[in-house]
């Protein structure tokens, strides 16, 4: 029986040769949001991996929408110049496409980098000032956030459409808006964080009204043939925070607004406990699919060939994505191929070692 997880899947003018996605996972490496001698081995190490999609880290589009100070970033021509020279000497070797997580953290900005230190950076430690919908911090000890004016919004808005035109003239295929996990768009769907009086606060409608502008306005100056997605939270583990069918809602208003896939997470508006397991997102993932009939990326603890291959055969999900997996074994898309009897694409400098199912790409992009 072919396995379905490996077989190709179009996104828009995009077609991805499987269905693995490498989740945006934070390197904590860069300079002035500048791409680094280590970018160019962790990309170049996971273009490598077989997968049908590499998606790079959460990448700013402000210098003060940064997580910590060493996060990527696309607020600058250096910044793309930076990213632009990694991607040119790692993507000789590999077809695979590369997208891009646009963020902007908002009041979770401006952090240590967790292998430093947990929680937001002090004044003396470097710390920058931080924006929101409201002036209520993350945490205690938190910065508490600028309210956002309208000229704020605007901004934000422009940074977006600056880092997507960026990304689009360094050759990046697919982007990620960041709307989970707490940061600005997040916290503008999320109760807990906005308590704004105007409207962009109070019903569901209103705070789903920052995030759609930000998407509408990146929509219209990224090329129509490539693909535009959203991460966001499928519920925030909170009674008072963003829930499933909210999720839903807002999935809905970006397929109406031609967004091409939903990446579902989960968290990050609140402290609270999460009832973590394997493929512990996917029933969000696998709702707004059905409910909205969007392409969905699941997401979570997907660490096992079976696991990942039910997800798509069992139609809970359109794509899998997978972070910690692929950081412990690059080539474990190759160890899934073989499992599931698929085939992958590996650099020919590698073939011999590879699945007896690889094949090998062209030598130059």
């Amino acid at each position: 029986m072919t396995s379905k997880l490996f077989t190709p899947y179009p996104l828009r003018g995009l077609t991805l040769k499987n269905r693995l996605v490498i989740s945006p996972m934070c390197q904590y490496s860069a300079m002035n949001g500048n791409a680094s001698d280590w970018h160019t081995i962790h990309i170049g190490s996971l273009l490598t991996s077989g997968a049908g999609l590499f998606m790079l880290e959460a990448t700013a589009v402000e210098a003060r929408g940064r997580i910590t100070s060493d996060c990527l970033g696309l607020w600058s021509d250096e910044n793309a110049d930076a990213l632009h020279a990694v991607l040119q000497s790692v993507r000789k070797y590999s077809s695979m496409p590369v997208g891009v997580q646009l963020c902007h953290a908002g009041r979770k900005a401006s952090a240590h980098k967790p292998f430093v230190g947990r929680g937001p950076l002090k004044a003396d430690e470097g710390a920058w000032p931080v924006i929101g919908p409201s002036p209520i911090p993350f945490a205690e000890g938190w910065q508490t956030p600028q309210a956002m004016s309208r000229d704020d919004m605007d901004a934000v808005i422009a940074a977006f459409v600056s880092a997507a035109q960026r990304a689009d003239k360094i050759g990046i295929d697919v982007i990620e808006l960041h709307a989970a996990h707490g940061y600005l768009m997040s916290s503008f769907l999320c109760p807990l964080a906005n308590h704004r009086d105007d409207e962009y606060g109070g019903s569901l409608e209103n705070r789903m009204r920052f995030p759609l502008e930000v998407f509408e306005a990146v929509r219209k100056v990224w090329p129509a043939e490539k693909p535009l997605g959203v991460r966001c939270n499928g519920t925030d583990w909170h009674e008072e925070g963003i829930n499933a069918d909210e999720a839903v809602a807002f999935a809905r208003a970006l397929h109406q607004r031609g967004c091409d896939f939903i990446d579902v997470s989960s968290g990050g508006n609140a402290y609270v406990k999460v009832p973590i397991g394997p493929g512990y997102q996917v029933p969000y993932a696998e709702r707004i699919k059905k409910e909205v009939g969007i392409s969905t990326i699941a997401v979570g603890l997907i660490n096992m060939a079976n696991q990942a291959e039910a997800i798509v055969a069992e139609e809970q999900a359109d794509l899998v994505a997978v972070g910690r997996a692929v950081l412990n074994n690059p080539h474990w898309p190759w160890q899934v191929a073989e499992e599931l009897d698929g085939s992958v694409e590996v650099p020919w400098q590698y073939y011999r070692a590879a699945t007896k199912k690889g094949v090998p790409p062209p030598y130059a992009r």
